[in-house]
Order: structure tokens, then sequence, then C-alpha cells
């Protein structure tokens, strides 16, 4: 097998091994996902590494036939990837394997711990979604921002997995026959775990989702328990306003003008109006 893995600009280095017509339709970057010609096929996806801290994705295009198989990456950190990933594969086959099998096994490579990733992922996200329902979460602007978050590593998840399952299911049809049966069936194997992966990404969009919704509901609940007191003070101190209007008119005759007790019985009243309001809205629940 003849592999080579380059970077875009460096395309041309490939020219030994390839057709000029077939390096210029590379070159020019014409290629759609997937591309299955009579004798070669050409895949092209987004590479995400989802195991660091870049959010960036970078084209890789593989150009695959019977007898070789290239890799042009867009970036460094994804020829890094391909570089090490073929470097095992090549280490554990001493160097000699068909392409077809190579493909097979760059993906599984590929894929390797994206599980465990997701299932780290799900339980960071149900550990946080107990935090927030409990009310013991730290800030507001700490649960929105984590939620942003993960909302947006899901839609990266998915785009990717998305264009990976879509390969893999054009390589398991083997249109133009480039692959023998038992690589035939890893890629058809290799599309019903991404179909799993694709799954458990929009299971925890899913609980995201919800996950908003429930914070979103807490926060009505603290804002209509903050409503409810301002309802309640309002409540207590009507009657007592009405008091203090009533007893500022100045008219003659008052109580306080003609009885030394006046103001002491309308202390009491207000006291006794407060006190039996409150304990109203205590046996209905309201406080």
């Amino acid at each position: 097998m003849t592999h080579l893995v380059l970077p875009f600009h460096r395309m041309e280095e490939a020219a030994p091994y390839l057709d000029p017509k077939r390096l210029h339709y590379l070159h020019e970057g014409q290629s759609e996902s997937f591309e299955s010609f009579e004798d070669f096929d050409l895949l092209a996806f987004d590479w995400y590494d989802i195991h660091s801290d870049r959010t960036e994705t970078a084209k890789i295009l593989v150009y695959v036939t019977q007898e070789a198989l290239f890799f042009f990456c867009e970036s460094q950190p994804a020829e890094t990837c391909v570089q090490g990933i073929m470097g095992e594969i090549l280490e554990q086959e001493g160097g000699d394997l068909p392409a077809e099998q190579a493909l097979s096994r760059f993906f599984l490579r590929l894929l390797k711990g994206d599980m465990d990733y997701l299932d780290r992922f799900e339980g960071e996200v149900n550990e946080a979604e107990a935090h927030i329902l409990s009310g013991t979460q730290a800030t507001k602007k700490d649960v929105l921002h984590r939620i942003i978050a993960w909302r947006r590593e899901l839609l990266r998840l998915k785009r990717y997995y998305e264009q990976l399952s879509a390969i893999l299911d054009e390589l398991a049809a083997n249109e133009n026959q480039l692959l023998t049966r038992p690589v035939r069936r890893r890629m058809v194997i290799l599309g019903s775990r991404m179909d799993r992966y694709l799954g458990a990404v929009r299971n925890l969009q899913d609980i995201i989702s919800q996950m908003r919704e429930a914070y979103q509901s807490q926060l009505a609940i603290q804002q209509n328990q903050l409503m409810k007191l301002f309802t309640v003070v309002t409540v207590v101190f009507l009657p007592l306003t009405l008091l203090t209007g009533w007893y500022g008119m100045n008219f003659v005759g008052m109580p306080e003008l003609t009885w030394k007790y006046g103001y002491p019985v309308a202390i009491v009243v207000s006291v006794v109006i407060v006190v039996a309001l409150l304990r109203h809205f205590k046996k209905k629940n309201w406080l």
C-alpha cells in the first residue's frame, strides 16, 4: 500500500502517484463529503478533536484506491492526528496492509474514546442538572454560561458525527466494488456505532433543553415568590395607609382631639389589622 499524509499547501507532492486530472480535482477542493468513481473513492469531512480544548474544525480529504491511501489535511493538528493514527496502524501491521483495510482501521482509531467522552459529558450534565434543580448552583450567570457552552459543543459533535455517518454509509454501499466483503462489513459496523454516537448526542441535547426549561421555570418561581411578597406587603399596609389618610384630614372633632385614648386605640387597631392579615396569609400558605 502506498500512503501519504500531506497538508493542503503541499498537495503537489502527491503528483508522482496521481493522475494530473485527479490531482487538479483535489487541489480545486471540489469534492463533497463522499464521491465514488470507477476505481477510487474521495472522502471529505471536517475533523473535530473532541479530546482537546480546540473548538475549530479542519477539513480532511481522503483519496483511496485498491493500492493507495492519501490524506490531505487543512491544519497542522489534523495532520498530526492522521499521522499518529496511520503510524500506529502501519507499526502494528508492519506496513503490509491493503488500503481498504487501512481506511477502515483509520476510522476505527479516529473514533477511539469518543463514547467514553460522551459518557463523561452525560455525567457532568446530569450532575449539573441535579444542582440546578436543588437550587445549589453558584450563580445564574454560571448556569447560563454552562448551558450555552454545552449546546455549542453538542452542535459541533452532531455536525461532525453526521458527516462521518454519511461517509460510512456510502462506503458500506460500495457502489464501485472497491471494498472487499469483510471490509464492507466493518464499515457497516462502524456506521452502526456512529448512529449510537449520534443518538447519544441527541439525547444529551434533549437533556440540555430540559435543563434550560427547568432553570427558566425555577427563575419564574423565584420571581413569583418575590411578587407574592410584594403583594402581601402591599395588602398588609393598605389598611394602615387608609387610617393615616383618614387621620390626616384634620377634621374638627376627631377622636384624638376629644379623647385622650384616641391615638393609642388607633395604634392598637393598626397592630390588630397587621397581625390578623399575617395570620390569614399564613393559614392560606401564602407566607
